[in-house]
């Protein structure tokens, strides 16, 4: 089955991510969201993005425009019934999920692919609402969606092997990233062990032994990280951040997995990094380190 429409649900920072790198590629891509008002400002962040490389000479005028002629925004899930494949990038919670993935299955043709973007959430159980739990699959992308290559392909226990070959193909030498298989499991391989590393280095400030800065500037000039520790969790969103890591407490039961405290005064006190204009370090709206 050939991929040439796509539909994305949510156009939050990962929708917004995912549609306009899917459109670069040629795509046809059809955008829904919770509010007129929520799509809106999705629009508008994709072109401020597009905007961005058009600055730094790695996009022209011309291919701006033919990328925003690709993304179609929907107002109703009737709209997604011409895609092939369609892609839930909600907000990372279990029943709001089941919900979009239900409607999903009731609206679409029993051929089409059915997707999430969750990064922690259990593809078996999110497929456990649908009719055909067999074209549920995880394709969990990394943010920056445009500049990272990996996508992580997750299988649920009745994903169909034709589903799993059909979506690998897609991610290979349609959107020319590289997938990797992955068997479900509480924050697959790229969140499980990230969060350990943010939730790590939270000990170590915690610990007094040296500031966010200094940690950052250790792990990112000594290690070749693009970004440090903290700046990476301010860019991720620390309530996405501390969500992940608490899902992965209560599944495993390890105390590694425990949200440091920091952590959590930052989220209670609405820091929650990029999206909120400041986390371990301050933004401006453009999501540019002031």
């Amino acid at each position: 089955m050939a991929i040439k429409k796509v539909g994305v649900i949510g156009a939050g920072t990962m929708g917004q991510g995912i549609a306009e790198m899917l459109a670069s590629k040629g795509l046809d891509v059809y955008v829904i969201e919770s509010s007129e008002e929520r799509l809106t400002y999705g629009m508008q962040m994709i072109e401020l993005n597009l905007d961005k490389q058009i600055e730094k000479w790695a996009l022209t005028q011309a291919e701006k425009k033919l990328i925003l002629n690709r993304i179609h925004t929907c107002k109703n899930y009737e709209d997604l019934t011409s895609c092939e494949l369609v892609i839930e990038s909600i907000t990372e919670d279990l029943e709001s999920k089941k919900q979009v993935i239900k409607k999903l299955d009731e609206m679409c043709d029993e051929n089409v692919i059915i997707a999430s973007n969750t990064s922690t959430l259990s593809l078996t159980e999110l497929a456990s609402v649908t009719s055909h739990p067999e074209r549920v699959i995880g394709l969990h992308f990394i943010y920056p969606v445009s500049k990272i290559d990996l996508v992580e392909i997750v299988r649920g226990l009745k994903t169909s092997d034709a589903t799993f070959d059909t979506t690998k193909e897609f991610v290979d030498e349609v959107i020319e990233k590289k997938g990797i298989m992955v068997f479900e499991s509480p924050g697959f391989v790229t969140t499980r062990l990230i969060c350990l590393f943010i939730n790590e280095a939270l000990h170590v400030l915690e610990e007094g032994v040296a500031s966010a800065e200094d940690i950052d500037n250790a792990m990112r000039i000594g290690y070749s990280f693009q970004n440090g520790p903290f700046e990476m969790a301010d860019r991720f969103g620390l309530d996405s951040v501390l969500a992940a890591l608490d899902r992965m407490f209560r599944e495993y039961g390890e105390l590694k997995y425990r949200p440091s405290i920091v952590l959590k005064k930052m989220v209670r006190g609405g820091h929650l990094g990029v999206k909120s204009g400041v986390g371990f370090f301050k933004y401006d709206k453009d999501g540019d380190r002031i």
